[in-house]
C-alpha cells in the first residue's frame, strides 16, 4: 500500500507523530497532517479532543511516507486537518486508503495564496523560451518535471495573519462536528488569535530594529515567502517550495552570485532539511550560518519551538541577532 508497511499497536496510536493525546475522555478524536497544525487544534480543542499527528516534530512533510499505522488513525478519526495548497504530496493516496468517514477540513480555506517562487520562475523561463522554439520548451519541462509542486506557495502559516484564518477554519469545523462544544472551540480561538496579535506587533518591532539594507538572507529551501511578504525581508534559497526539488550545480552558482550582489547579511539551516548544501554556500561566500530556523514542523517539546508561537518568536530573535550580530 505504501513504500514503507508498518503496523503499530494500539498504544502507539495514541502517540502518532510524536504527540500525545490531550485528554482521556476526549469528545473528538482529531489527526492533523503535521505539527504545527496540530498545535493550532490544541490550542482551539482543549480538553475537548484527542490531536495526533502524523508528520511528527522535525518532520519533512515534503518527503513523508505513509505508515500503515497512518491509515489506522484515520479510520478511527471525526476530523482530519490538512495544510491544502498540495502541500501534503500523501495525504490524498492516504485518505483513499484508509477508508475514513471523517470530515477533511483543508485549513487554508479564505487565505490569499502567494505564487510559488518556482511557478514564476517557470513562467518566465517558458516566456523566454517563446512560443516558436517549442524545442527548448520541451526541454525546460523535462528538466522541471518531477519538481513542480503546484502554483501556489503553500507554506501560509508563515503569515500569522493567515495562521489566525487556520484557526478560525479548525474552530469551525470543531464546532460541526462537535455542536455541544462549540462555545468553547469558538473562545478558545479568540483567545489564542489574541496572542498571535500580540505575537504580529513582536515580529514587527523586531524587523523594524534591522536596517533595510541588511535584510536579506538566505534559508535551505523556499519556506518563508508569506513570512517575506508581511515583514519586509528578502529570503534567497538554493532549493525550491519543497525539499525533493534539488539543487543543481548551475543553480548554487547562481545564488551565490546573486548572494555576493544582494549583500546578503547572514545564512540560516533549517531543522527539516541536510545542512550540506548550506555549509557549502556559507564556506564559497563566507558568510557565517547564522542559527537553525524552524519552517515546516515544530522542535520536540525540550526545543526552543515546540508551539507555533514560540517557533514564531525564536525564528525572528534567531534572524534578528544574525544579521545584526547581536
Amino acid at each position: 500500500m505504501f513504500n514503507t508497511l508498518r503496523f503499530a499497536t494500539c498504544a502507539s496510536l495514541i502517540t502518532l507523530g510524536g504527540f500525545a493525546s490531550s485528554a482521556s475522555a476526549a469528545e473528538l478524536k482529531v489527526v492533523a497532517s503535521f505539527s504545527i497544525i496540530a498545535d493550532f487544534a490544541r490550542n482551539v480543542g482543549g480538553d475537548r479532543v484527542e490531536i495526533s499527528s502524523l508528520v511528527g516534530t522535525d518532520g519533512d512533510a515534503h518527503a513523508y511516507e505513509p505508515r500503515a499505522a497512518d491509515a489506522a488513525a484515520l479510520e478511527g478519526a471525526d476530523v482530519v486537518l490538512v495544510n491544502g495548497l498540495q502541500f501534503e504530496g500523501f495525504m490524498s493516496r492516504l485518505i483513499e486508503a484508509s477508508g475514513t468517514k471523517a470530515s477533511v477540513v483543508e485549513v487554508t480555506k479564505g487565505i490569499d495564496p502567494l505564487k510559488s517562487a518556482e511557478e514564476e520562475h517557470d513562467h518566465e523561463a517558458q516566456e523566454k523560451a517563446g512560443a516558436g522554439h517549442d524545442h527548448e520548451k520541451e526541454a525546460h519541462d523535462q528538466a522541471h518535471e518531477g519538481h513542480h509542486h503546484g502554483e501556489y506557495d503553500p507554506h501560509a502559516w508563515q503569515s500569522i495573519n493567515n495562521a489566525e484564518i487556520y484557526v478560525k477554519n479548525i474552530a469551525d469545523a470543531f464546532c460541526e462536528a462537535d455542536k455541544a462544544g462549540c462555545t468553547t472551540y469558538t473562545a478558545n480561538s479568540e483567545a489564542y488569535i489574541a496572542k498571535l496579535g500580540k505575537l504580529e506587533a513582536e515580529v514587527k518591532a523586531a524587523i523594524e530594529a534591522i536596517p533595510a539594507d541588511k535584510r536579506t538572507v538566505i534559508t535551505s529551501h523556499d519556506a518563508f515567502g508569506y513570512f517575506e511578504h508581511e515583514n519586509g525581508l528578502k529570503f534567497i534559497a538554493p532549493e525550491g517550495i519543497s525539499t525533493e526539488a534539488e539543487a543543481s550545480a548551475a543553480d548554487v552558482a547562481k545564488l551565490i552570485d546573486q548572494v555576493k550582489h544582494d549583500k546578503a547579511s547572514a545564512i540560516f539551516l533549517e531543522n527539516i532539511t541536510n545542512p550540506r548544501l548550506i555549509e557549502q554556500i556559507s564556506t564559497e561566500t563566507g558568510i557565517k550560518i547564522g542559527g537553525t530556523l524552524y519552517s515546516d514542523a515544530l522542535s520536540r517539546n525540550d526545543g526552543p519551538a515546540s508551539t507555533y508561537i514560540d517557533m514564531i518568536r525564536y525564528n525572528v530573535n534567531t534572524l534578528k541577532a544574525a544579521i545584526l550580530g547581536s
